[in-house]
């Protein structure tokens, strides 16, 4: 394991590949990689080897920690900074965890949907 801050994300979404670019948590925190899951890789094997869902959610490690779906969302708005319109929203609605884990859910439904109208199959298919 390491410290290297790590987001875990679809890259074949457009919601999640805006999203990842839209949030500012270089800024905020330093150096983050961003990892398409789509790509494999050691990292997204590990994700895997924990049992955590990529169908079901970005994934965030974070100082050793691994954050998931609503969990990851809401540490990404505690994460990120409160400049521009984007990460003042999204710090705004995701900050609390009862928000992000109602929401999340729909965030979700629609990033299948997309794919599902996009002809593109999900991570795991």
């Amino acid at each position: 394991m390491t410290d290297e801050t790590v987001l875990i994300y679809d890259g074949d979404c457009p919601f999640c590949s805006r999203y990842v670019a839209m949030v500012r948590l270089k800024e905020a925190i330093g150096p983050v990689n961003l990892v398409d899951a789509r790509n494999g890789g050691d990292v997204v094997e590990q994700i895997l080897a924990k049992g955590l869902d990529l169908d079901d959610g970005m994934v965030l490690l974070f100082n050793g920690d691994y954050y998931h779906g609503a969990e990851c969302i809401h540490r990404l708005a505690l994460l990120s900074t409160r400049s521009g319109l984007f990460n003042r929203l999204n710090a705004l609605v995701f900050r609390s965890p009862t928000m992000s884990r109602v929401l999340y859910p729909v965030l979700r439904f629609g990033r299948n949907t997309v794919l599902r109208l996009l002809g593109r199959q999900k991570i795991s298919a």
